[in-house]
C-alpha cells in the first residue's frame, strides 16, 4: 500500500511525462473540444500551426505578438468571434471582437491603437442586426481609443454560417523597455486576478435558454487598457494575461509551464460571484474554467503585490481585484488548489468543452 505522499508523487510525474511528450494531434477530424482553450486546443496549435509556422516571434504564444517594424517596437494579435447568441446580456458579437482585440494588446503591455476588422455573413441576415453590431463596435473603439482602419466582407450561403462571424487584427505600441512575459515569473510572485471569474461564460450558456437557470448576470465584456497601463505603473509586474477560453485555470497553468514554477491557488480567495458560482454548480463546471472577458491574471514580485492591488481597485474595472495565489518552486509546471474543504487538488488544463462557442 502506497502513502497518501507516493500517490501524490506518482501522479505529478505521471502529468509531467505526458507533457514532455511531442504534441500529437489523435482525433481524424476537428472536434469542438480543440476551440475551448485547454489540452486539446493547445495540442492542435503546437502539432499543426507552430509545427509548420515555426519562428522565433511566434513560438512564445502570447496574446500578441512582439515586432519591431522600422525601428518601432509593436504589439500585434489577431482573434476570431462566432459567440453563439450574437446578442446576449451586457454585449453582442461587435463589442467582444473590439474588446477582445484591445485585451490581448493591452495585457501585452501595449497601448492599442488600430484595428481591422473581417465579417462573414451568412445570406439572409438582418441589416438591423448587422447594423446594431457595427454601431456597438464604432462605441467600443471610441472608448477604448483605438481606430478601424481596414477590413473585409464575405458573405456565405444561407446554412453555411450562423449569422455573423468576426475576425479583428490590433496594432499597438510597445514601450522599448517594457519586458512582459509569463517566461519571466519567479518563486515568491503574487498571482493577482482583476476581478470575479466567469461572468461572460455562464451569462452566454444562460443567454441560449437551454438550460432551465434564471440569474441576474451579465457579460464583464469591457477594455482593459487603462486598468492594465494603470498597473504597469507599479514596479515588479511580471505578466498579464486576459482569461479568456480556458479562463483563470488555462492561464495559470500557461504561467506554470512556459516559467517551469508551481502556482499555489487558494479557492476561497478567488472573487466569484453568488449568481455565477450557482450557476456552474448547477452545470457542474468549476468557474476557474469559465471564460471571462473583462477581467486578467497579472503576476507581481512579492514585495509589491499590495501596492499593485490597491491601484487596481482604485479602478471601477478592478475594484474587487483581490491576490489569489503564490508561485513558488515545486512541483516545477503545475497549478495546485488549496480547495474551501482544507484539501489540495491539481488544477490542470481542460480536456472537453463545458461551454462551446462563448467568444
Amino acid at each position: 500500500m502506497k502513502t497518501g505522499t507516493r500517490t501524490e508523487d506518482d501522479v505529478l510525474d505521471r502529468i509531467e511525462r505526458a507533457r514532455r511528450r511531442k504534441p500529437r494531434v489523435l482525433q481524424e477530424r476537428i472536434t469542438a473540444a480543440h476551440g475551448a482553450g485547454g489540452k486539446a486546443t493547445q495540442t492542435l496549435v503546437e502539432a499543426v500551426f507552430v509545427d509548420a509556422f515555426r519562428n522565433a516571434l511566434l513560438e512564445p504564444l502570447g496574446d500578441a505578438a512582439d515586432l519591431v517594424l522600422g525601428g518601432t517596437r509593436l504589439a500585434m494579435t489577431t482573434d476570431s468571434f462566432v459567440v453563439s447568441p450574437l446578442f446576449f446580456p451586457g454585449g453582442n458579437i461587435g463589442d467582444l471582437a473590439v474588446n477582445g482585440t484591445v485585451n490581448d494588446l493591452a495585457v501585452a503591455g501595449a497601448r492599442p491603437s488600430y484595428l481591422s476588422c473581417g465579417f462573414i455573413l451568412e445570406e439572409g441576415f438582418e441589416v438591423a442586426d448587422l447594423r446594431r453590431i457595427v454601431e456597438s463596435m464604432r462605441e467600443c473603439a471610441d472608448a477604448a481609443g483605438v481606430t478601424l482602419v481596414t477590413g473585409d466582407t464575405k458573405v456565405v450561403g444561407k446554412g453555411s454560417g450562423d449569422g455573423c462571424y468576426i475576425n479583428t487584427t490590433g496594432v499597438g505600441l510597445l514601450p522599448a523597455d517594457r519586458a512582459l512575459g509569463i517566461h519571466t515569473v519567479k518563486p515568491g510572485d503574487a498571482v493577482i486576478v482583476s476581478g470575479p471569474v466567469g461572468e461572460h461564460g455562464v451569462t452566454v450558456m444562460l443567454a441560449r435558454g437551454e438550460l432551465d437557470i434564471e440569474a441576474e448576470l451579465v457579460s464583464d465584456t469591457a477594455p482593459l487598457a487603462d486598468l492594465c497601463a494603470r498597473l504597469l505603473t507599479v514596479p515588479g509586474v511580471r505578466a498579464m494575461r486576459d482569461a479568456t477560453r480556458g479562463g483563470v485555470a488555462t492561464v495559470l497553468n500557461e504561467i506554470a509551464r512556459a516559467a517551469e514554477v508551481c502556482v499555489v491557488v487558494d479557492e476561497e480567495r478567488v472573487p466569484v460571484r453568488d449568481e455565477v458560482r450557482g450557476a456552474c454548480e448547477l452545470l457542474g463546471i468549476d468557474p476557474l474554467y469559465v471564460a471571462c472577458e473583462g477581467r486578467f491574471v497579472a503576476v507581481v514580485e512579492g514585495a509589491h503585490v499590495e501596492q499593485a492591488v490597491a491601484i487596481l481597485r482604485e479602478h471601477p474595472q478592478g475594484a474587487d481585484a483581490a491576490v489569489i495565489g503564490r508561485v513558488g518552486p515545486d512541483p516545477a509546471g503545475t497549478v495546485l488548489l488549496n480547495t474551501a474543504f482544507g484539501g489540495t487538488r491539481v488544477a490542470d488544463l481542460l480536456v472537453g468543452d463545458p461551454l462551446p462557442r462563448i467568444c
